[in-house]
């Protein structure tokens, strides 16, 4: 047990960090394992590999990001945002090679191979986007006369660019989101909230006339008749059969005929073999992570902390929930990981990473220190 009279690095992070939260990320991670188990076999099976290969993978990959959640959680908000600065740049370098060299895939250029790994930038790139947009708002409220808000927009600018240029609608409305959620917390003008909305949707709309799997996934979705929508309704007979218990593990039927079944569509594997209670617990989990993290946002007084917590934790619970409404038809289809259930190695050591900057963000600390980085920050800038 460790004592609150100890003075070491270890006995002061148990002490600030948000243990119920902490909690329930590790509870994610147990059930991606058990779902990994239950999801992946007939997808490796089908295509040629040993039945157990995703799973094994899945746990592997599982390991370095809890090292990388717990590590990043001990670090300060000072390196917070050196750490952000140092993976975007990296992040953006690679995302660059990716599309000169990348292997194109469904039409799509989003991985480079390093020594040996399959590796998607663009996942690490989203958290670390985050922090720093999330920096430069706080400067902007703190020193108005910089212009820190039209460095935001052109830190967003340059990262939907790029992935445009792969192309992934998907990662690039989310970011659109999470910036656009961030800079309402600093408080933008309405007018600012009507051009942002209406430079969403003339994007959308760009993208629907210019890009035909775009229009295809729209109109599939507007009218199921138009086109193969064989993914998305499996996944919805996966929960009709499952109904409130499911069909007990390994009873699936759907995870024998989906491709993503381990991946985009693992949501409808949870409900058909264990059942809707199932589903709902894991929405909690979410729901109780994003609401915990934003709770203790606004409980600190510095702004730095309080928007990159807020954003990181939109990002995570906006993700859960466009990965869980493709699941169930509610909105068109969209490749999007369920956080730390799907199976994807770059996805799940980037989240570790921005829950892990989330849990070090929300860290209790004394009125005293806060008071003492905000006037070093005042005196010398953010660092």
């Amino acid at each position: 047990m460790i004592s609150r009279e100890e003075r070491t690095l270890l006995s002061e992070w148990w002490w600030t960090v948000d243990r119920p939260m902490l909690g329930a990320i590790i509870a994610l991670m147990l059930s991606g394992i058990i779902l990994s188990l239950a999801a992946s076999p007939p997808v490796a099976t089908r295509i040629g590999l040993d039945a157990f290969h995703f799973f094994h993978h899945h746990v592997m990959f599982l390991l370095p990001s809890l090292i990388v959640l717990l590590g990043v959680s001990f670090l300060s908000p000072r390196h917070i945002r050196r750490s952000a600065l140092i993976v975007f740049a990296i992040a953006i370098i690679l995302i660059v090679a990716t599309l000169l060299v990348g292997p194109e895939v469904k039409g799509s250029r989003r991985w480079i191979t390093l020594l040996g790994l399959n590796i998607q930038a663009s996942e690490a790139a989203k958290p670390a986007f985050v922090v720093l947009a999330a920096w430069l708002f706080a400067e902007s409220a703190r020193r108005p006369e910089m212009p820190a808000t039209s460095m935001a927009l052109v830190l967003l600018l340059m990262l939907v660019s790029l992935l445009v240029l792969e192309p992934d609608f998907g990662q690039t409305m989310l970011s659109l989101m999470v910036w656009g959620s961030l800079f309402f917390i600093a408080g933008m003008r309405m007018i600012w909230v009507a051009g942002l909305a209406g430079a969403a949707a003339t994007g959308l709309f760009a993208a629907y006339l210019l890009v035909p799997h775009v229009a295809g996934r729209i109109q599939r979705f507007m009218n199921p008749a138009s086109g193969d929508t064989f993914q998305v309704d499996t996944a919805m007979e996966a929960f009709y059969n499952g109904g409130w218990f499911g069909l007990g593990p390994g009873e699936g039927i759907a995870k024998r005929n989906l491709p993503d079944s381990h991946t985009d569509f693992v949501f409808a594997v949870a409900a058909e073999e264990f059942g809707i209670v199932l589903c709902l617990a894991l929405l909690l989990l979410f729901a109780f992570i994003v609401i915990r993290a934003l709770s203790r946002a606004y409980a600190t007084e510095d702004m730095f902390a309080r928007f990159a917590a807020s954003g990181l934790a939109i990002m995570f619970g906006v993700q859960a929930a466009i990965n869980m409404s493709v699941n169930l038809q509610l909105i068109p289809a969209k490749g999007m990981t369920l956080p730390f259930i799907s199976y994807g190695g770059s996805s799940i050591v980037s989240l570790a990473y921005g829950v892990g900057m989330m849990l070090a963000l929300t860290r209790l600390r004394p009125k005293s220190e806060v008071e003492s980085i905000n006037d070093a920050q005042a005196a010398q800038g953010y660092a």
